[in-house]
């Protein structure tokens, strides 16, 4: 069974480099687009769907829906080759976003749902 580079990178209790399943690796590249601010990569300054920069915006439901189109266009664009993105639900929870992913990865064909908040 193949291993990914677990995400964020770490040590494990061997001293070796930290590695993970296949399931958990795209949740990690999903994590990657979602947090990675445009522009904080150098040789890649526009990959990235920037939700941490939402932090201190004021919370509300039009937020919730620009932030649903942002996601879903940055998960199309930057994994298209890994998933094909079924639905992405953003639900305003007083402070916090939830944010739902649902997706089909194109390797098994199976259907998965994933949720990841903003805090």
């Amino acid at each position: 069974m193949p291993s990914y580079i677990d995400y964020p990178f770490d040590i494990d209790r061997r001293g070796r480099v930290g590695t993970t399943s296949k399931d958990d690796h795209v949740r990690d590249m999903i994590y990657q687009v979602l947090f990675t601010r445009p522009g904080e990569r150098v040789n890649r300054p526009d990959f990235g769907c920037g939700l941490a920069a939402l932090l201190f915006e004021p919370n509300s439901d039009s937020v919730a829906a620009a932030t649903q189109l942002q996601v879903k266009s940055a998960l199309q664009r930057w994994l298209a080759n890994a998933i094909t993105v079924v639905r992405v639900d953003v639900e305003n929870q007083h402070e916090r976003l939830l944010i739902t992913i649902e997706y089909i990865r194109l390797d098994t064909g199976e259907r998965q749902t994933d949720e990841f908040t903003t805090l």
